[in-house]
This record gives structure tokens, C-alpha cells and sequence, in this order.
């Protein structure tokens, strides 16, 4: 790689990694996980880097690299997950929810199946669009506005969050 295309990898990551860890911790519910699999997304990036960095969505294909490297490891083996782990951007207060709210969030999104989850994730949380989020999980727009929609509604009966969060 040339050396001017190694220090724009460089670049891009720095700035992305914070983002990518955050959506990693929402699919994994673990930290080190997380960061495991933007590593595994971000080595498959950099092998096609002249390639990708011309793409026109950037974000989006690297979201999307990210999603399918996280679905391949229930291809891989049986994972069980523990959400457990409390999210905010790492480097950044969370000034908006307390403790609690999160661990309620973060358990009742941890009940939604992987595919719904994603789709809370990129649309709420990376704040893409309906196409764009299509466009990252290879499905339709039907299929993001109704794994979406099944997922808000399932978030809004949730235990974690109608009852303050215990059980």
C-alpha cells in the first residue's frame, strides 16, 4: 500500500473507531468483543482500502463489513451473549441517562434477535436512514421498517424498561 494511502487508513480509523466500537458493543454486549470484531471489520477494510475508500458511502460500507463479520461468528459457532456491559461513547460523559436507564436499554435490547438489534442500531443509534440501513444489512427497506417497527414495539413492553429497569 502507498504510503499516502496507509496514513488516509490511518486517518479514517482514528476517527471511526470510537463509533465503530460503540455499534460493536450493541451487537456483541461485550467490550472486548467489540473491539475484536471493528478490528476483524477494519483488517478486511485495509486489504481493499484503494479500493473502498473511493466508495461512495464510506461509513455505510465499513457498517456494513462490520455487520456481516459480527453475523458470521453465530454462522462460526453458538454464541451466547451477555449484555451486561454499560454503553456511552467512550471518551464522552453521558450527561443524558443515569446508569440505571442504560443497563434497563441495554438489557431489553440485548432480548431483540441479532437482526432486529442491528437495525435499532444503525437507525437510532448511527442515525442512518431506512435506505441506508438496507443498504448495510443487504436486505430491503420493508425489511428494515418492519424489523424495526417489531423491535420498538417490543422494546416498548419490555420488562427492563416499564418496571425502572429490575426484575
Amino acid at each position: 500500500m502507498r504510503e499516502a494511502d496507509e496514513e488516509g487508513f490511518h486517518e479514517f480509523v482514528a476517527s471511526r473507531w470510537p463509533r465503530l466500537v460503540r455499534l460493536a458493543l450493541g451487537l456483541t454486549g461485550d467490550l472486548h468483543l467489540a473491539e475484536d470484531l471493528v478490528q476483524t471489520a477494519l483488517a478486511k477494510v485495509y486489504a481493499s482500502w484503494r479500493r473502498v475508500r473511493q466508495a461512495e458511502d464510506l461509513d455505510g460500507y465499513v457498517y456494513r463489513v462490520l455487520c456481516n463479520a459480527n453475523n458470521d461468528r453465530f454462522r462460526k459457532r453458538r454464541v451466547v451473549e451477555d449484555y451486561r456491559v454499560l454503553m456511552s461513547e467512550p471518551g464522552e460523559p453521558d450527561e443524558t441517562a443515569t446508569v440505571e436507564e442504560r443497563a434497563a436499554l441495554w438489557a431489553a435490547l440485548a432480548e431483540l434477535a441479532p437482526k432486529q438489534r442491528a437495525a435499532v442500531l444503525l437507525r437510532y443509534f448511527e442515525d442512518l436512514s431506512e435506505a441506508q440501513t438496507a443498504a448495510v444489512l443487504g436486505v430491503s427497506i420493508g425489511t428494515v421498517k418492519s424489523q424495526t417497527s417489531d423491535a420498538l414495539r417490543r422494546l416498548r413492553t419490555s420488562s427492563h424498561l416499564t418496571d425502572g429497569g429490575s426484575r
